[in-house]
């Protein structure tokens, strides 16, 4: 029946004695009770072993004395076969569980005296003199010198003990690191040793509860996270499963160097079995739909230090459903939602006006929200039906008020709307598979209304019926199309942009400065008391998770159309329009293509090759039939392959300068190429002849695009231009009509340029690792990121639905640094980092899966969720310089350094 829930916030249970507690002795009521005596740092404990009995606690605040009796004491009540007794007198005691009964603790008060027999007399002097000390800490004023006394005596018993090796699991066991921490569960901080092998982490408890030795096979660990406790970077919490909600340890240090020295060690020994995370991978996920709204909420949760293990830090979730008044839950109709682009102070005008008012008139530092949305007390007044001991803990010993407590969804949600300090959030528990936490199955008295009534289960909204079924339509409301249009705005004040700063100001968000992270350093208070006081003020309080974003978060990607049928990088035509059927089901297919295509990628086959150039080769361009393939080189030369008679047919130098790049314009009539020489060639296909030059730049032309008329050039000239082009008559003399419609300004070399599938975007990457998305129609940027590497290649990602309505969200970039990144196009934000062993020179990508060509010569499949190289494929001998992919995506062909051209085929 005993839990460490019995002791007060803050305090220690150091050890136990096997005891009789002896009542009424000498006289004819004499009873003895056979138990547990439980030495804590601020209290004594009697766990009688009848469960009839109530459990004892003393406080020792409220002590009179504490002694040992003498045997030649005239009034000793010991005799004989009483000795190893202790004697406390007190004023005050509490009875707790009596006939196993959860509730509010008994209060009895008046001078009385307990006497407590232990099993082993020998150990009696130990035992009096530790409570000596720690009565001397309970009659100190001052919170601070209280904490600081019994501090300095925890610390003393962990410096005369250590981990007791016999522990291991295995003789074979190697000892990396051991030293002294606390584990901690909810309101709870356990203190020991931590030990730290090539197999398992440890944890022996200085009082051997609940077990003698907690083991975590480091084999199995999945997740590893510092954490912030009690205001300090003291915290590591370490998860042996992928998405569960609690972790199996959570551990606070004694010091920052410690805790790092752990984390270190058994991130190394995880980083080849588990894939590290970031706020930005899970953003990735949950964009393409690969994690549901509440999986990437719990993952941003545990991003941000909320803990199960810390109510202070609990994970917050929100609301999501306004309606607990319908019969019927509409997901179909927006009213039926919370405005997840308010927080819940805002969500009422009136309200909002008064609280702004008073925030006006406020001295500095201001804030508009007198209490948090997520705190302790806020965690358990949801949770108090399974976890009563955890609120009779919180409040000393007490139940809430019978009207205070969790009684209505719909009275709980106007309360949060209407209530002067009422602003909570909910709890992931609203949104999972387990509603015992709206059921009173305990039979818990948790008092009786102003009305009356007992409080029993919470009332649920005449749409559910019943608590499974109101878990159920939560989780459903949850993961809706609106909530998912909408969830990004509820992150950007909870974990974003909207957090803090002249953002948080606008959008009303602003909680008192103490709650943020940063907000106190606790190690520049010097006066005991005040950190004491303080730290309590914000553990009580609650405080705001730890910043993620700082720009606004980006959009899910949602389908308007049918279904998300499959992702991929390919260029397609775009309608908007209804297509027929035939037309649909054709479309349908093609696309069924491409994604069993990607999901064999990596059967891809060497089919042939051929070495037809003289240096590297730069480029690649394929006619519509696949007849024949043009290459351009740094040997000057384009040239034209034909796949049929594997031989080279035409071989084109338009000057004496290494050309870059090339494509085919539509109709497959000329070909276009990019040169070093600051030029720009048209080339005949049918003529067999140079038809045209554009001089456009002022050094090397880098890469070339092309989209309806319009062409892209970039040059080391730090210059992207886009020209209008009016094609000359075929069968005359006339020219090509070139006209300047924009002119975009860098700052250094351009490298590579891309258009998205609408073409309404241009992604440049310069020398210097800058890449700059711009709006095509008005010329003008829309993000700029340095990465401050030189950019080999960009491309944009396009999500296809069913009528292929393309939507251009992610683009993708690598460079000389060995990272794959992808920055969503809307914010500029970066949501995903991955790093190659060598530079990778060119790729395709659907989205999910990167096929790419490395400096080593191999073809590298990536999966880029998962953060890791799936396959590897020989190839070329050199860098792979080039690369394209036909729009099946079943056929790829290669350039590389070793001046060959590749032929790749799948093979199912």
């Amino acid at each position: 029946r005993f839990s460490l829930l019995l002791l007060n916030l803050e305090e220690y249970y150091f050890e136990q004695h096997t005891a009789n507690h002896i009542i009424n002795k000498g006289s004819r009521d004499e009873r003895k009770f056979r138990g547990s005596l439980k030495i804590c740092s601020k209290s004594i404990i009697f766990e009688p072993d009848d469960n009839i009995q109530p459990i004892i606690k003393i406080p020792l605040r409220d002590c009179i004395s504490i002694k040992a009796p003498e045997d030649n004491e005239a009034n000793n009540p010991f005799t004989r076969d009483t000795s190893g007794g202790i004697s406390v007198v007190c004023n005050q005691v509490f009875l707790i569980k009596e006939r196993n009964i959860i509730a509010p603790y008994k209060t009895v008060r008046g001078r009385a005296e307990h006497l407590f027999q232990l099993d082993v007399a020998g150990k009696l002097g130990d035992v009096v003199q530790t409570l000596h000390q720690l009565y001397r800490a309970s009659c100190l004023d001052k919170m601070g010198d209280q904490a600081a006394m019994i501090t300095a005596i925890l610390q003393s018993r962990l410096a005369r003990t250590s981990f007791d090796k016999n522990r291991f699991q295995s003789i074979s066991e190697t000892l990396h690191m051991e030293c002294k921490a606390e584990m901690v569960t909810p309101l709870v901080t356990n203190p020991g040793h931590v030990c730290v092998t090539d197999a398992n982490l440890y944890f022996q408890p200085l009082n051997g509860y609940p077990k003698p030795v907690v083991q975590i096979t480091l084999q199995n660990v999945r997740r590893i996270y510092k954490r912030r406790h009690g205001l300090m970077p003291l915290g590591l919490e370490v998860f042996c499963t992928e998405n569960d909600l609690c972790s199996d340890i959570y551990l606070k240090f004694y010091n920052y160097e410690d805790r790092d020295e752990l984390y270190f060690l058994i991130a190394t020994y995880i980083e080849n079995h588990v894939t590290e995370h970031t706020a930005e991978s899970y953003m990735l996920q949950w964009q393409r739909g690969h994690i549901s709204n509440y999986q990437y909420l719990l993952h941003l949760n545990n991003l941000a230090d909320r803990s199960c293990n810390d109510l202070s830090q609990y994970p917050v979730f929100p609301w999501i459903v306004a309606d607990y008044s319908s019969s019927v839950l509409d997901l179909t109709k927006p009213e039926t939602f919370r405005d997840l682009s308010k927080p819940i102070g805002a969500l009422n005008k009136e309200r909002l006006d008064r609280l702004l008012t008073r925030y006006q008139e406020m001295p500095e530092p201001k804030f508009m929200y007198g209490s948090h949305y997520s705190s302790p007390g806020y965690v358990l007044f949801y949770l108090v039906r399974v976890a009563p001991e955890y609120m009779l803990c919180l409040q000393n010993g007490k139940f809430d008020h019978a009207d205070r407590t969790f009684n209505s969804l719909a009275e709980t949600w106007k309360n949060c709307l209407d209530g002067a300090t009422d602003f909570k959030e909910l709890i992931p528990e609203f949104y999972e598979n387990d509603s015992s936490f709206l059921v009173n199955n305990l039979k818990l008295d948790l008092g009786k209304r102003q009305g009356g009534k007992m409080v029993e289960d919470v009332e649920l909204p005449p749409w559910a019926s019943g608590p499974d079924d109101f878990l159920q339509k939560s989780r459903e409301a949850l993961e809706s199309q609106y909530v998912s249009e909408h969830l990004h705005e509820w992150i950007d004040i909870i974990f974003g942009c909207k957090q803090r700063g002249s953002e948080a100001v606008a959008a009303h968000n602003v909680f008192h400065p103490l709650t943020y992270e940063g907000g106190v350093d606790l190690n520049s208070i010097m006066d005991p008391n005040e950190k004491v006081a303080l730290l309590t003020q914000i553990l009580e309080f609650g405080q705001t998770p730890k910043q993620l974003f700082t720009i606004p978060h980006p959009r899910r990607i949602i389908p308007k159309l049918k279904s998300l049928s499959r992702t991929s990088s390919h260029s397609v035509s775009i309608t908007e329009s209804p297509v027929s059927p035939n037309e649909e089901s054709f479309e349908d297919l093609t696309e069924e293509s491409i994604t069993l295509a990607w999901n064999n990628i990596a059967k891809l086959k060497l089919d042939e090759q051929y070495k037809i150039h003289k240096e590297a080769i730069t480029g690649i361009a394929v006619t519509c039939n696949g007849s024949s393939v043009f290459t351009t080189s740094q040997d000057s030369t384009l040239k034209m392959f034909s796949k049929e008679s594997k031989t080279i047919q035409r071989s084109v130098s338009f000057s004496n300068m290494a050309l870059s790049s090339c494509l085919i314009l539509p109709g497959d009539t000329t070909v276009i190429s990019s040169s070093w020489d600051n030029h720009i060639y048209f080339y005949s296909i049918a003529f067999g002849r140079q038809q045209d030059i554009l001089m456009g730049h002022d050094d090397a032309v880098s890469k070339i695009c092309w989209h309806d008329g319009r062409l892209y050039s970039a040059s080391w000239d730090s210059t992207v231009k886009v020209w209008h082009c009016v094609p000359g008559e075929t069968l005359s003399n006339k020219k090509h009509h070139f006209e300047l419609l924009a002119e975009l300004e860098h700052d250094v070399s351009v490298n590579t340029i891309n258009l998205n599938a609408a073409n309404t975007i241009l992604a440049s990457g310069t020398k210097e690792g800058t890449i700059s998305v711009w709006d095509v129609t008005t010329a003008t940027v829309l993000h700029q990121t340095e990465w401050l590497n030189m950019l080999f290649c960009c491309c944009f990602f396009c999500l296809l639905f069913f009528f292929f309505y393309t939507d251009s969200r992610h683009l993708l970039s690598a460079g000389e640094d060995c990272c794959f990144k992808v920055i969503d196009v809307q914010t500029g934000m970066l949501i995903s980092s991955v790093t190659a062993d060598e530079p990778q020179r060119c790729f395709r990508w659907d989205g999910n899966t990167i096929l790419s060509g490395g400096q080593s010569g191999e073809l590298l499949i990536w999966d880029l969720l998962g953060g890791k190289v799936t396959e590897r494929i020989k190839g070329h001998t050199g860098a792979v310089m080039s690369m394209w992919m036909n729009e099946q995506c079943n056929s790829v062909i290669t350039g590389g350094e070793d001046k060959q051209i590749v032929f790749w085929k799948l093979q199912y």
